[in-house]
């Protein structure tokens, strides 16, 4: 793998403290990039801060958010802005499972943590963010979804439903962007080693999973200045050991 391709690019990666956005805010530290990384645990952050220097690349950006305060999100924008004048990565990789359950017994609470994180964050990224990817010279944003989304089972209902939803806004965007240098795509890494795949299948074994690291890797790739694709669904996945 060639080294530094991220050399001097500036990239936010949400999701950054855990599995795979953990993976790909690292990987896109050693590759040259400067890594606005944003989570919800201060603590986590300073850990990813550390490896981050330790692997030789610069130290990060830290960004303590939780993605369900729509004005903190809406203030990215202007913040980075100020700062940076531009964006030239983005990887929303933030998400949550919610609980596998019937409708029925589906909380106005639990519903509404899951869309606002999955679906309306994003949204709210990209009406924030889109500035900045524009002053970019090849502006890149990539989002992760899930096989559920056009695959929907029992039990799976708000999940699924962000997943879908979520897929939607970016083709969309795509099409607002097709004309500049912004390219966004979408990424499904599949079964991958993470504490949410070991929640929704506890019995399943983790050493026939892929690591975050694997998947991460394959992720960045996508937020490389040569990429022409755009609202395009990558399937990542690789056939279970």
């Amino acid at each position: 793998m060639n080294s530094k391709r991220f050399d001097g690019r500036i990239a936010l990666v949400t999701g950054a403290t855990r599995g795979i956005g953990h993976a790909i805010a690292l990987q896109l530290a050693r590759e040259g990039a400067h890594v606005i990384a944003v989570g919800r645990t201060q603590g986590a952050l300073e850990e990813l801060d550390d490896e981050i220097k330790a692997a030789g690349g610069t130290a990060a950006t830290l960004v303590k958010l939780d993605l369900r305060k729509g004005a903190e999100v809406d203030a990215l924008g202007p913040t980075l802005y100020a700062r940076w004048g531009r964006l030239d990565v983005l990887v929303a990789s933030a998400g949550v499972l919610g609980p596998l359950t019937p409708i029925g017994h589906l909380s106005n609470a639990d519903w509404g943590e899951v869309i606002d994180v999955n679906l309306t964050a994003n949204m709210r990224l990209i009406r924030t963010l889109d500035p900045l990817l524009r002053q970019s010279d090849a502006g890149r944003a990539v989002f992760l979804t899930s096989g559920i989304a056009t695959r929907p089972r029992a039990y799976w209902t708000a999940y699924a439903v962000s997943k879908a939803g979520l897929e939607a806004l970016v083709k969309c965007y795509a099409g607002e962007i097709a004309n500049t240098a912004v390219r966004a795509n979408i990424a499904n890494p599949g079964a991958t080693r993470t504490g949410m795949r070991q929640k929704a299948f506890p019995g399943e074994d983790p050493s026939t999973l892929p690591t975050p690291d694997e998947q991460g890797a394959r992720i960045v790739e996508l937020a490389l200045a040569s990429v022409t694709a755009n609202g395009q669904v990558f399937d990542l996945g690789r056939p279970r050991a």
